[in-house]
């Protein structure tokens, strides 16, 4: 079970996340390509830290909304989607290539990631723009109780899917994560968090917020590195999983 985070997520003078405190304890760096929040000098700081740590790296492209981080939903056509996704995995990885490193999947970040989930036309606005990209990009996407359309879709584009899972955040019994508008959408218990992400590794069930029985299957977990406790959680989590 690798562990993913994202990552670069500052904006010129505005600092956001520990980025160099959670580095060492990834796999994976979900890495901001401008949309959502960084800029060019954020991208090849952060592109350098993970090569530094030997960390793989995505992209974590956005609708093209800094004030709203990327979490409110805009109606764009398909088109315009896979010209947003090509333009920011494209900067990132001329970013990286730069520097010697190269990207290996595509995590698309907040509003857009989960308009994919739920919206066969974005998703495949989404993997049409992968396909056209340099090296092979894999796919990151939400594992739910059921895969099978998001693995046939997958295939269909010739696209790789790493399916994630998330340590901090609670399901409904369908296997997606509830709105963080929902009261105890957000784990903030570190037993808790911990305890999910190491039933989740271990391919047994976890509790979803209505108290039913979920099992996931998963490639990757998601944790977040923005405060002191979620790196103490992060650290907690490498350390279980290591074990």
């Amino acid at each position: 079970m690798l562990l993913n985070c994202d990552i670069g997520e500052s904006y010129g003078a505005w600092t956001m996340g520990l980025d160099d405190q959670v580095m060492p304890f990834i796999d994976q760096a979900n890495i901001a390509c401008g949309f959502h929040a960084s800029d060019p000098l954020v991208m090849h700081n952060t592109v350098r830290l993970a090569l530094q740590h030997k960390v793989i790296m995505g992209a974590h492209p956005a609708y093209p909304d800094l004030q709203g981080f990327g979490r409110r939903p805009m109606v764009c056509s398909p088109e315009e989607i896979h010209a947003m996704v090509l333009y920011q995995v494209g900067a990132l990885g001329q970013i990286a290539a730069a520097q010697g490193g190269s990207l290996s999947y595509v995590k698309p970040h907040g509003a857009l990631y989960n308009d994919m989930m739920r919206d066969e036309k974005v998703l495949r606005a989404i993997l049409g723009a992968l396909s056209q990209s340099i090296g092979g990009l894999a796919l990151m996407a939400m594992t739910t109780a059921n895969n099978e359309p998001l693995k046939d879709l997958c295939a269909e584009y010739g696209v790789k899917l790493l399916l994630e899972a998330f340590a901090d955040r609670a399901y409904d019994e369908n296997g997606y994560i509830v709105s963080r508008n929902m009261a105890g959408a957000v784990h903030q218990d570190s037993d808790i968090i911990l305890n999910q992400a190491v039933a989740i590794a271990r391919g047994r069930a976890i509790q979803t917020i209505d108290g039913k029985s979920l099992s996931l299957e998963a490639d990757t977990l998601c944790v977040h590195g923005d405060n002191p406790e979620s790196i103490a959680a992060v650290k907690a989590i490498r350390q279980a999983l290591a074990a």
